[in-house]
């Protein structure tokens, strides 16, 4: 036997991490084990577990690993967002978005443009957030597909997030750590024309797999009935306070980074007339808390993914290719799939080297964030739809997601690798 033979090293197993990370994609995308009928967040739960019994993670790491930031956002933006569904103020608004549509074509159209332009300013896990329920409503309203809907909103908010440096996390964190000068408009310049043609894709697509809703009558209108006055009061004056808050975040984002403010500080203050009203104790009680314990579990599970160095190894790899942009891209969309976009786009930023090109930090940008058309785990703001949707079961399975997320994905790559 040659002696370079015996030398050699075998080839490297998966990690445990990696393959309990992989089991939690199939059993998303079953969602169904004989009559036992499972959640997201319980598979996500059950996968964080795994890895601290397995010892790939140890309970400090484990503690440390919890983006207390992005929990308390989250549970301010649900005190929020259930406030305005429970005081019928959210329908209301939402009438006078689509009160011009005629037809399912231009609801969808609506639907997927109000709330992606939207998303690149409130951040697309809080349109995700009051926009589940409303779209919800539409279906009922209107007699179309919960589905259509569902994907309309999924599709929205994700790829308009992708145009504005506060649309999602992993922007904010390129923005600053980019040391872009004037964030705002190098992304509106750069991604703003492609994202808005990513939304017309999204629509072909929708339409393309629908075809049988878009071919409805013309749709009837109503308005819509403010069902209690006094939680009404609070929650415009959360949601005003929501909007002054995030603007001025954009100020300090574009003119003065060093005052910046966390996004958690803007969540609890715009949420206090809620958590002070007196309807408090219903409002925390109908929260989605099943979706802030999928993120803790998928936090642990996540930075197990990441202590384990596939990913970095993957990197170490092939670092004289990650400057292109058509790598960027593919890295962007597959590889945040395995430990999510914001611990990606935070690996990458320093593998790229020192000397980064404004392109290239909006290709990681895009590609990071489209990663979340592609699956279902690929984007929090998915996750928060499937999960408040589970509760009038109107949930699209992983399959059904994926059949159309993965030609949406593929035909926006394309679309930002041209104009990129």
């Amino acid at each position: 036997m040659p002696a370079e033979f015996i030398l050699s090293s075998p080839v490297p197993l998966p990690d445990i991490s990696v393959l309990i990370l992989l089991g939690v994609f199939v059993l998303t995308a079953l969602r169904q084990l004989g009559s036992l009928r499972l959640q997201i967040w319980q598979i996500m739960t059950f996968g964080a577990i795994l890895v601290l019994l397995f010892g790939e993670i140890s309970p400090q790491e484990a503690l440390e690993a919890i983006n207390m930031d992005v929990l308390i956002f989250l549970f301010g933006a649900f005190c929020i967002g259930e406030a305005l569904n429970m005081s019928g103020y959210l329908a209301c608004l939402g009438n006078r978005i689509v009160s011009r549509a005629k037809n399912t074509d231009q609801l969808v159209l609506l639907v997927l443009f109000s709330t992606g332009i939207l998303s690149a300013i409130l951040m697309n896990d809080t349109l995700a957030i009051m926009g589940t329920p409303l779209v919800l409503g539409f279906s009922r309203k209107y007699n179309i597909s919960p589905k259509l809907m569902l994907f309309s909103l999924a599709f929205g908010v994700t790829t308009g997030s992708v145009m504005s440096p506060i649309g999602n996390p992993q922007n904010l964190l390129i923005a600053i750590s980019g040391n872009l000068d004037s964030p705002f408009v190098i992304f509106l310049r750069s991604l703003a024309l492609p994202t808005l043609i990513c939304l017309l894709i999204a629509y072909a697509v929708l339409k393309l797999f629908f075809r049988e809703e878009f071919g409805k009558s013309t749709l009837t209108q109503s308005e819509e009935v403010i069902t209690d006055p006094e939680l009404v009061s609070a929650s415009k004056i959360a949601l005003l306070l929501l909007l002054v808050l995030i603007a001025c975040k954009i100020f300090l984002v574009e003119f003065s980074p060093a005052w910046n403010f966390d996004l958690s500080w803007i969540a609890l203050i715009s949420a206090s007339p809620v958590l002070l009203s007196r309807k408090r104790v219903e409002v925390l009680k109908n929260i989605d808390w099943s979706t802030l314990v999928f993120f803790v579990s998928m936090f642990v599970l996540m930075k197990s993914v990441w202590i384990s160095g596939t990913c970095q190894e993957l990197l170490a790899r092939m670092s004289p290719q990650l400057g292109s942009v058509s790598m960027i891209l593919a890295l962007s969309i597959g590889l945040s799939q395995l430990i999510s976009n914001v611990p990606f786009v935070a690996l990458y930023l320093p593998a790229m080297g020192s000397t980064v090109s404004q392109g290239q930090l909006m290709a990681l940008a895009a590609g990071s964030t489209i990663a979340g058309n592609l699956l279902i785990l690929g984007a929090a703001s998915n996750v928060i739809i499937i999960q408040n949707a589970e509760k009038e079961g109107k949930t699209p399975s992983f399959t059904e997601f994926s059949k159309i997320g993965v030609l949406i994905t593929i035909l926006d790559a394309i679309t930002y690798l041209i104009f990129l």
